[in-house]
């Protein structure tokens, strides 16, 4: 691929052809992320989801930590973590590296409603790719990491 491609009248056809499909992409995104939401909790705003969600991939965590990873202020996780330890989701701990510290990680139902509302999502969208072969696929994920930036060096 050459670094700086000439601007032409069909690169810049093609380029905005790709925005619109990237913002396809996160529209559709975004609306599955808030039915997976409801189907978790109905009673709980998305954002609630969005930590759980967190959780769930990375493991227990400090709220600081958790606040930080989800672009959200304290205050926000602060409230969100309340209502998600009342609903039985949510548990807190102390943090055995730091007897001050406490960290948060998803009850056992937590785990179960958070992977219920997953499986709509993903079947969305294994549904999208499951009349790709194996090259297509390969060739799309590894184009989305150069595209994230994300491909090895």
């Amino acid at each position: 691929m050459s670094e700086n491609p000439v601007k032409t009248k069909d690169r810049a056809t093609l380029e905005l052809a790709l925005g619109e499909q990237i913002h396809a992409l996160i529209s559709a995104s975004h609306a599955l992320n808030v039915r997976s939401a409801e189907r978790f909790d109905a009673n709980l705003q998305p954002a609630a989801f969005q930590l759980v969600r967190w959780l769930y991939s990375y493991g227990p965590t400090s709220a600081a930590a958790l606040a930080e990873a989800n672009a959200m202020d304290r205050s926000s996780v602060s409230r969100l973590i309340k209502q998600l330890e009342k609903s039985g989701y949510v548990s807190k701990e102390q943090d055995p590296k730091d007897r001050r510290g406490v960290l948060l990680s998803l009850t056992e139902l937590g785990q179960q409603s958070t992977v219920g509302a997953l499986k709509e999502k993903e079947s969305v969208f294994y549904d999208r790719i499951s009349r790709w072969d194996d090259k297509e696929l390969e060739r799309f994920t590894a184009m989305l990491r150069q595209f994230n930036g994300l491909e090895e060096k």
